[in-house]
Order: C-alpha cells, then structure tokens, then sequence
C-alpha cells in the first residue's frame, strides 16, 4: 500500500498563489508518475499536471503559464506551485501517484474567490 499526504489548500483571492505538496510513503518500490487533478463543482475530474519518473511535465492547456510541477524524489513528494490563481481554478485537487498501481489522495479544496 501506497499512503499520500497533500497538504496546501485554502482560500485566495484572483491572482494570489498557493502551493500544493504531495508526499507519499508506503511500501514504495519504484514511482513512476506523480500528479495533480482537478474536480469542480458538477465537472468530471480533470488532468492539471503530471510528471513522469524521468522528469517530463505534461501540464493542462488552462494552467500553462501559471503553474509549475515539481517532484523530490528523495522525498517521494511532488508539489504544484499555483500562481496567478483564477476563479475557475476553484476545485479539490487530488495527488495520484503510480507504481504498478494507481493511487489517489483524499483531496484538497482550493477556493479562489475575492
């Protein structure tokens, strides 16, 4: 089993950061991508960012620009640095990581709104 621990949610207004972190741990072996994504109220969950296990960052059309993905592997963490945040950036962000499995955390709100 894989444990994930995300941290850094809140409230913000437009335009302000925030900084989402991921650690994992467990029976941990080998990671190979790390994550984030989205829900919003009524949508389906979408892909923000991911990076692969070599360092390749796939980011979504909507956070190009503002946000930036980054892992530790020395800490099993990956974090998501958020700026220039919008109101249509308001969702639970959710940390999944894969082995040879998926995992997924349980979710931090993020609300942006003035």
């Amino acid at each position: 089993q894989v444990q994930l621990v995300e941290s850094g949610g809140g409230l913000v207004q437009p335009g302000e950061s925030l900084r989402l972190s991921c650690a994992a741990s467990g029976n941990i072996f080998s990671l190979n991508s790390m994550g984030w994504y989205r829900q919003a109220p009524g949508k389906q969950r979408e892909s923000v960012a991911t990076i692969t296990g070599d360092g390749k960052t796939t980011y979504a059309t909507s956070v190009k620009g503002r946000f930036t993905l980054s892992r530790d592997n020395a800490k099993n963490t990956v974090y998501l640095q958020m700026n220039s945040l919008k109101p249509e950036d308001t969702a639970v962000y959710y940390c999944k990581v894969t082995t040879n499995m998926a995992y997924w955390g349980k979710g931090t709100l993020v609300t942006v709104s003035s």
